[in-house]
């Protein structure tokens, strides 16, 4: 599947409201920011390693539920595109859970590859905010 270039007078109703094609049960529980977007922080499914963060509308989750690969909408380029198309490093979907708000997901993945775009593993590489865990305020 190639990713589908949108412009702002085709952009996906999807980016608005619900996906005709997503269960309705499923769509019934989604709160989508203003943009019509939810995170979707992104997991590796047997060491729980957290690789990246990304956004779906209720049709690239509809995708990504179907197809077995994880989808994005790309705010930048304002286009889905689906994880490993361009650059072999694919995400196989092995469960999708939605939040208790209903405003976020959890994906685990098997992994192929960098997560990153820039070819590191996970996007969360050990940048390190500086702030130590347990540490009083």
């Amino acid at each position: 599947m190639s990713t589908q270039k949108q412009t702002p007078s085709s952009a996906p109703t999807s980016v608005r409201g619900a996906s005709a094609d997503l269960d309705p049960i499923v769509a019934a529980r989604l709160k989508l920011d203003e943009h019509g977007l939810l995170a979707a922080v992104v997991q590796q499914y047997d060491t729980h390693e957290v690789l990246m963060l990304g956004w779906m509308d209720p049709e690239a989750l509809h995708r990504t539920l179907t197809t077995g690969r994880v989808t994005f909408w790309s705010r930048s380029r304002q286009e889905y595109w689906r994880k490993g198309d361009t650059s072999g490093h694919v995400q196989w979907v092995k469960s999708v859970a939605l939040d208790c708000d209903g405003d976020a997901l959890l994906v685990s993945v098997d992994q192929i590859g960098a997560a990153c775009h820039t070819g590191t593993r996970t996007c969360f590489d050990g940048r390190d905010l500086g702030a130590e865990v347990g540490s009083p305020a």
